[in-house]
């Protein structure tokens, strides 16, 4: 019997060696794309320069036998070796990942290295040069982090690096509903339903009053059929209180749960590795 399956890393998970599942943004597909797009329209100026000097001052000096080499060379340069060399050198970056926000990086989230970065420019001449983008854009958009081609061979991914900045917390319960707090019930909330009350109370301040009223009301209605008893308070300070409630319980609970893995971790150390084949 093999051992039993002990953790589940989702597909927007990275798993580190020390077996710590961090939680990332994958590039999506349009700003792969994007950035695909300014990385080969700058390849694509380079190449026409050299067929300009292949066409004109190349042409002049190097003898004609030599000239075919030469184009060959510079289109190996072009479009194999510069990129390698500037991703190897900025750790994943090149001008397009700049301005989309984003960078190469190994599947298990360090960054890409040489080899990696030559895989993903020898693969991209195929998938990206010789068919247009059509095999990068198909393979993109049927992997879970919008991996071309070379990055499933190359073991890479693009990661996000301009993130949102988190919101700031919401207000705790309001002290004329303190009381009500102790007694209330909000665990039945579905989570989806949570969500909307909190972007709803993050933009609160930026609604106009009567839109502001009118959703808080049916937000209200909405969270009734999940909160016993319901708060003796006016509907905005009534999803103020819920959402505090439920935020203040949901942190009790994971703290709790940590001081018991805590507590239990001398025990696990003790136990045998492995599972005994039956």
């Amino acid at each position: 019997m093999s051992a039993p399956e002990l953790t589940r890393v989702a597909s927007d998970e990275v798993l580190t060696g020390e077996a710590v599942a961090l939680d990332v943004q994958p590039a999506g597909l349009f700003l792969r794309a994007l950035g695909a797009i300014i990385d080969v329209l700058i390849g694509i100026l380079l190449l026409v320069l050299v067929f300009v000097l292949g066409s004109g001052p190349l042409a002049q000096v190097i003898p004609p036998e030599a000239l075919q080499m030469t184009v060959i060379v510079l289109l190996v340069l072009i479009m194999v070796v510069i990129p390698t060399a500037v991703e190897t050198l900025t750790r994943g970056r090149s001008l397009g990942r700049l301005a989309i926000g984003a960078r190469i990086v190994r599947a298990d989230g360090g960054a890409s290295g040489f080899r990696q970065a030559f895989i993903r420019a020898l693969v991209g001449v195929l998938e990206i040069y010789f068919t247009l983008g059509v095999v990068a854009v198909l393979t993109a958009a049927f992997t879970p982090r919008a991996q071309r081609l070379g990055d499933l061979m190359a073991g890479t991914y693009s990661q996000r690096t301009r993130v949102p900045a988190l919101p700031a917390p919401l207000p705790p319960v309001p002290p004329a509903l303190a009381g009500w707090a102790q007694i209330a019930d909000v665990a039945r909330m579905p989570d989806r339903l949570a969500r909307r009350l909190s972007q709803f109370l993050h933009q609160v301040d930026r609604l106009a009053p009567a839109a502001r009223d009118r959703v808080a009301g049916d937000l209200l209605a909405e969270t009734s059929a999940f909160v016993t008893p319901p708060p003796p308070a006016d509907p905005i300070t009534s999803l103020f209180a819920i959402a505090a409630v439920r935020r203040d319980r949901e942190y009790r609970a994971l703290m709790g749960e940590a001081q018991r893995v805590r507590a239990l971790a001398p025990a696990l150390e003790r136990l045998p590795h492995g599972f005994p084949e039956r």
